[in-house]
């Protein structure tokens, strides 16, 4: 086959994705989002380029540095972002590579709705992301709620080093605060309005059976002990300490959802719904004595 246009590379760069049974959840669902996805990035064409580009001739180094993508793509089965060093989130470009996850939380929709219906007229001064990773919820927060501080934590440094290259990217300099911290406990007194978390919640047994494509991601990030919840107990247990009398909790825990539940029978959890898709995710408000008091 003679790859002559952009349209020949992606034509062929789906049938070649899809033969070679490459897993697809990193940001895209499909073979073809995947290669135009690179594509773009090669071409440096915004993902509103109309359609006709498919047409362009591609330039012999563009052939080149593509098709070198795509080949890594299969061989090595790299996720996309950390081959373009790009992904989206809340509608915000964001630099990743294998030193964070990969953002692709229902998180997003979450934060472009202001956190409503479940924030009222609750004033937000202050928001505490833990595990931030990337930084892309608590920088979307900032972009919503900017009058607010955000508390960007991690405790991994590498992942601070990748945030703050998009705090800077993003110009939230004086308003996203990244600290380096095992959860709360380089948190000080603040009290938060907003606490808002997608930890680890992959347990021992899923990790061992996930797709190659995974693999490539910090399993500090992943990983959460036997049941998926070592990391979900802490923040249960000392959330309370840190909202506002008025606060709420939101907290990502995808498959091990089950398993919580089997753990916190007596929690008021209040389990959210999303309509791009997206399950697993949790509220918490801080005047719920039944939270408080268990």
């Amino acid at each position: 086959m003679q790859l002559t246009t952009l349209n020949d590379f992606l034509v062929w760069a789906e049938s070649s994705f899809l033969a070679q049974n490459l897993v697809f959840g990193h940001g895209t669902n499909n073979a073809w989002d995947e290669a135009v996805a690179l594509a773009l990035s090669v071409l440096k064409l915004p993902p509103t380029v109309d359609a006709s580009v498919g047409e362009r001739v591609l330039s012999l180094e563009e052939k080149k540095v593509l098709l070198h993508l795509m080949n890594r793509r299969i061989q090595e089965q790299i996720p996309v972002p950390y081959l373009t060093h790009e992904a989206w989130f809340a509608n915000l470009s964001f630099y990743v590579d294998e030193r964070v996850i990969i953002p692709r939380s229902p998180f997003a929709e979450l934060i472009l709705n202001g956190f409503q219906p479940w924030l009222g007229q609750r004033p937000v001064r202050h928001i505490l992301d833990l595990c931030t990773g990337s930084g892309c919820i608590a920088i979307a927060c900032a972009k919503v709620f900017p009058d607010a501080t955000i508390h960007a934590v991690d405790i991994s440094k590498d992942a601070l080093d990748v945030a703050r290259q998009n705090v800077q990217l993003h110009q939230c300099e004086e308003q996203v605060q990244l600290i380096q911290s095992d959860l709360f406990s380089g948190c000080g007194e603040t009290r938060y309005d907003i606490i808002i978390s997608n930890p680890p919640y992959v347990d021992s047994q899923e990790i061992a059976i996930l797709p190659p494509e995974y693999r490539w991601e910090p399993q500090l990030a992943l990983v959460a002990g036997k049941d998926g919840l070592s990391i979900v107990h802490q923040i249960l247990q000392q959330a309370p300490k840190h909202l506002t009398e008025t606060g709420l909790l939101f907290v990502e825990v995808g498959n091990s959802m089950e398993a919580l539940l089997m753990e916190y029978p007596q929690f008021p959890f209040t389990w959210l719904e999303f309509e791009r898709g997206g399950e697993g995710v949790f509220m918490l408000e801080a005047g719920d004595t039944q939270w408080q008091q268990s």
